[in-house]
């Protein structure tokens, strides 16, 4: 069985629609809960902690970051995935799973827009956007296509950060899908 992924010119033509995303006050789209590896739930809701992350998401037990002392990172606590990038390159939403982001929104996340350090309200809880970038790993190759993971690094394209914002959490909270994110300036 062949997939069909996005192609290059695709996503060249689709570029201005994805920076044209607001710049706040952003309407999410969904919510991922990660209990394990391969394990995608659809919560209403999402609490968010400075210590724990997201309790029972898999971030605290199998982070792919860490500290030099064995901790996870607390920069990849969340990832924001700007929904018109994974309304472009999510085609099989029966056969290939949801990208796994805790949060989809419509959201500029380029780094003009959410410099490194910029807070955003989400909820009640308040995130931090960290200097981590999230650069897409093989999984988003094997799931969405090389041209999407070439569009991520392509030059010029880091600074739009078109795989989305990686957070640390420094407020706790909670966000419910009826929430928007907002960015605190």
């Amino acid at each position: 069985m062949s997939r069909e992924f996005v192609t290059a010119a695709e996503l060249a033509d689709a570029l201005p629609h994805v920076l044209a995303a607001p710049k706040t006050d952003a309407p999410i789209q969904s919510l991922c809960f990660r209990p394990g590896f391969g394990q995608r739930q659809f919560p209403e809701r999402l609490t968010l902690t400075v210590d724990g992350g997201i309790p029972g998401e898999r971030w605290l037990t199998h982070p792919w970051l860490r500290l030099p002392d064995g901790r996870p990172d607390p920069a990849i606590q969340v990832s924001i995935l700007p929904t018109r990038v994974m309304d472009l390159v999510w085609r099989d939403r029966k056969g290939i799973p949801h990208p796994g982001d805790p949060i989809t929104a419509d959201l500029d996340c380029g780094l003009a827009n959410l410099p490194e350090g910029t807070l955003i309200a989400a909820g009640t809880a308040v995130l931090r956007v960290s200097t981590v970038f999230n650069d897409a790993c093989v999984k988003w190759k094997v799931r969405y296509g090389q041209a999407a993971k070439d569009w991520i690094t392509a030059p010029g394209h880091p600074a739009l950060r078109l795989r989305g914002a990686l957070c640390s959490i420094v407020k706790d909270g909670e966000l419910r899908l009826t929430d928007r994110l907002q960015v605190l300036r």
